[in-house]
């Protein structure tokens, strides 16, 4: 190789082309990579400035869509001032209005005679357009950081949000335990306004304790309610439901239970006190017991045994045959009727058949209001059998228990003409731990139902996750029976 080649090039084949070997050194390609990088950097600094631009142009844009309830008072205020204003220059003798037409007149012609009223008139449109949609979102946007400076949804959004929510339907959801406050945290994403009717005939655990001590009604189911119901911080939420682990006299009690038995007897009765809990939770809807008597249950069984208390009922040794309450007609609170009569939708459960959705039943005003209302009424069966109190019943021994229970009250006639129940669960190392237990899942023979007069709608109420459990998913279970309301509504049109 001679020196001229060296100093000049060295052909080195790469690619199928010749390059210089200034070009493969180790220099020039840390050179090159940096360059790309800066490009790169470059890329997405314009990449993310045009997404935030567009972001922010649809939400000043979202400002003059309809529902928000706001631009209405805005133009009252704005047309208030003007008002304000005109009378002002009334009582001046017009003077001022004189002036500013003089002025406006003045500066229009000199503007049109630099520029033709073909540029000038849509400039200044969309100066002012640009101008308004600018004070709003500022104006707007310092209004959230005073009232929510923490929260990361922007005003616009939750406007949106709690307008939709707020032109949901009226749904009634009848139960107890954890099976109505799961069917509550999934239809909270549909609307606000939800009525969550709750037995309290709970005698177990953290609330019967307090029901014994204290002489208050039990206050657990409404905790998980009025928990599963609330659009405060989570925190908040977390504390109410805290369950003390520790501390004479505290064990097994939860904050919540403690707090709505302070307020009760502050105030006088669970209502207020429930009333009061709803605002400190910022609950989206409301709560109400199903009786403020004090209720206790007792069931008569297959084999001629009669047992008192929620807790006694769900452990039964033999199929139950009655169900019953003292006092024997227990009377419903004229909130709850309310709800039910002003209702777009009524269901009844999930939960615990006997313990938990029949008591409801044994409230007769709550029966009577339910049979008069035109509302479509739909049963959400369980996913499996309880032991102790629904061994083998299927989805129509279901059904056929809440017929008994309605004969007892002299009604004949189906108080919930729809089921909503789950699909095949197949067959699963899940399923098979609950068999191991002594559950089943709940069959559901839809020939018989159709037989009978009962409309079936079956979906995947568990969800298409994989949990521990087999409990009903709050997202798949509301949107089932926002299916089942829409198609009512539709065909009720």
């Amino acid at each position: 190789m001679s020196k001229k080649e060296s100093f000049r090039t060295v052909a080195l084949k790469t690619y199928g082309r010749f390059v210089p070997a200034h070009v493969t050194s180790p220099k020039h390609r840390f050179s090159q990579r940096r360059s790309h990088q800066r490009r790169a950097s470059i890329k997405g600094i314009k990449a993310a400035s045009e997404r935030g631009l567009m972001i922010r142009s649809r939400r000043a844009v979202s400002w003059l869509l309809p529902g928000l309830v706001v631009k209405r008072w805005l133009l009252t205020s704005g047309l208030g001032l003007l008002m304000a204003l005109l009378g002002a220059a009334i009582w001046a003798d017009l003077k001022p209005i004189y002036w500013i037409i003089e002025t406006l007149v003045w500066l229009l012609g000199t503007i049109t005679t630099v520029l033709p009223r073909s540029i000038t008139g849509p400039l200044v449109v969309l100066i002012g357009a640009a101008l308004v949609l600018w004070g709003q979102s500022r104006s707007f946007g310092s209004i959230q950081q005073a009232l929510a400076p923490d929260k990361d949804t922007v005003l616009v959004d939750a406007l949106r949000a709690k307008s939709k929510l707020n032109r949901g339907p009226n749904i009634v959801a009848i139960g107890g335990g954890t099976g109505l406050s799961t069917l509550l945290s999934g239809l909270k994403r549909y609307s606000s306004n939800i009525t969550a009717i709750v037995t309290v005939a709970d005698d177990g655990g953290s609330s019967g304790v307090l029901r014994r001590e204290l002489g208050v009604q039990p206050p657990g189911d409404i905790r998980n309610c009025l928990a599963a119901l609330s659009t405060e911080e989570p925190l908040l939420t977390r504390l109410f439901q805290y369950r003390f682990s520790a501390g004479s006299g505290l064990e097994g009690h939860s904050f919540g239970n403690l707090f709505l038995s302070a307020l009760s007897a502050i105030t006088g009765n669970l209502e207020t006190a429930i009333t009061a809990s709803s605002r400190v939770l910022a609950v989206q809807g409301q709560v109400v017991p199903a009786t403020n008597a004090d209720v206790q249950l007792w069931a008569e069984l297959e084999n001629g045994q009669r047992i008192e208390g929620e807790s006694a009922i769900g452990k039964a040794p033999s199929p139950i045959v009655r169900l019953g309450c003292l006092p024997a007609q227990p009377p419903a609170l004229p909130r709850a009727l309310e709800a039910i009569s002003n209702a777009d939708l009524i269901l009844l459960g999930p939960g615990s058949l006997y313990t938990s959705l029949l008591p409801n039943l044994l409230v007769p005003a709550l029966v009577r209001t339910i049979q008069q209302s035109r509302a479509p009424k739909l049963y959400i069966c369980n996913l499996m059998t309880q032991p102790g109190e629904t061994d083998g019943l299927d989805v129509v021994g279901h059904l056929r228990a809440i017929e008994a229970q309605l004969a007892s009250l002299g009604i004949s006639q189906k108080l919930f003409n729809a089921v909503l129940a789950q699909d095949d669960l197949g067959e699963s190392p899940l399923v098979k731990h609950y068999q191991a237990r002594g559950a089943e899942p709940v069959n559901c023979d839809a020939q018989a139902l159709i037989a009978k007069g009962y409309e079936l709608m079956q979906a995947p109420l568990q969800g298409k996750r994989p949990r521990a459990t087999l409990r009903h998913d709050p997202r798949s279970l509301a949107l089932a029976v926002m299916r089942f309301y829409r198609k009512h509504k539709k065909n009720a049109q």
